[in-house]
């Protein structure tokens, strides 16, 4: 799985800040200053999160999460 397998919440964090983050995945989040920022960085913690599942032999989950309101 990528990605763009998941939905990807983004918002600010005020009074300084965005965070990006994958509720599908456990600790998958990044807070940052600018929305550009905080996305890059969720690439970036995606990547760390996928080795480390791979590494222990498990799947990543599926992305079950549901837009309500949007």
């Amino acid at each position: 799985m990528s990605l763009d397998d998941y939905k990807v919440v983004l918002y600010r964090n005020q009074p300084d800040g965005w965070v990006a983050e994958i509720p599908a995945i456990p600790g998958c989040y990044a807070l940052m200053p600018t929305r550009e920022e905080a996305l890059a960085e969720l690439e970036r913690v995606f990547d760390l999160l996928a080795a480390e599942y791979a590494a222990k032999g498990l799947p990543l989950p599926a992305d079950s999460t549901a837009i309500v309101n949007a």
